[in-house]
């Protein structure tokens, strides 16, 4: 069994290393007349919010060089282990929607009972959810990607907003998996096959979750306002904190990552069923989430 670090596990090791932070902004009311219904500003004199240009930085050093993970090994030795970051999967809605189609065309499009329904279904969610602005799912090899901030700015080239929206632009439903592949330890070790664990970490992207919970999301997508935040961004240091809401891992065996008395099993249990049912809610097919779940070795 894993030693402590400090009094953490090496799961919440990495789990602290690779959680971003940003340097929050703030929103007066007055200028929030473009947002969406969902939020809820009686009370409030501004809206909290960071740029997306300002998350993909805190990827730069880890994308360029590595993320260090301290990691107590069961010798009793430390070492850190280095992940790269990779984009694996990113929806972005934004809270402007669409206009509603005309009544004409409405009409003409619902020339039945059953279509008319099929129609305003297909509207409820999408206000629900947002304007879709992009979307991308990595499907390639880990050895044919680049690391993250070098494939959001090639991204961006096509679609600029992923660089310049600000978090109280964008839907609750906007969200982005990380993959994190190991790649070297100091000192190095030989034969620690429980280091070439591969986590993937899920994140929402929406200044909305400084008010709502994750679990109302994935309940119901129309629930945007029950319950208190458990999981909402923290504010350390006069900075944002974006920890996971969902989590799979990927050779993960043994118990080098997890300690006794922490509830780390219970917490990938529970991770790893946010993640799905986040996926099961917005009925996406995430390819690295498949094989995470479905390759155990």
């Amino acid at each position: 069994m894993s030693t402590s670090w400090r009094g953490r596990s090496n799961l919440q090791s990495f789990l602290d290393s690779t959680t971003p932070s940003v340097p929050p902004q703030k929103l007066p009311k007055s200028w929030c007349r473009d947002l969406s219904n969902l939020w809820q500003l009686d009370g409030k004199d501004s809206v909290e919010f960071f740029n997306l240009g300002d998350l993909w930085e805190q990827y730069y050093e880890w994308s360029a060089y590595g993320a260090g993970v301290p990691v107590s090994l069961h010798s009793g030795e430390m070492a850190v282990q280095y992940y790269v970051p990779y984009l694996s999967g990113v929806q972005i809605y934004t809270n402007r929607a669409p206009a509603a189609p005309s009544e004409h065309k409405y009409k003409k499009l619902a020339s039945s009972d059953a279509a008319s329904e099929c129609l305003e279904d297909a509207w409820r969610t999408r206000e629900r959810i947002g304007h879709m602005y992009f979307e991308f799912f990595e499907s390639s090899s880990p050895y044919g990607r680049i690391p993250l901030l070098n494939k959001v700015l090639e991204l961006a080239q096509s679609y600029p907003g992923l660089t310049s929206f600000k978090s109280t632009e964008l839907s609750p439903a906007s969200w982005m998996s990380v993959a994190w592949y190991p790649i070297y330890h100091i000192p190095t070790r030989r034969s620690v096959k429980d280091l070439s664990v591969c986590f993937l970490t899920y994140h929402t992207l929406s200044s909305l979750f400084q008010d709502e919970t994750h679990e109302s999301l994935t309940n119901d997508l129309t629930s945007f306002g029950a319950g208190k935040n458990s999981m909402k961004p923290e504010e350390k240091c006069d900075r944002i904190s974006l920890p996971p809401f969902g989590l799979a891992t990927y050779k993960l065996r043994g118990s080098l990552w997890t300690m006794a008395g922490t509830g780390d099993h219970e917490r990938i249990t529970s991770l790893l069923g946010a993640a799905k049912s986040w996926l099961q809610q917005l009925k996406v097919q995430h390819h690295d989430f498949t094989y995470f779940t479905t390759h155990f070795v």
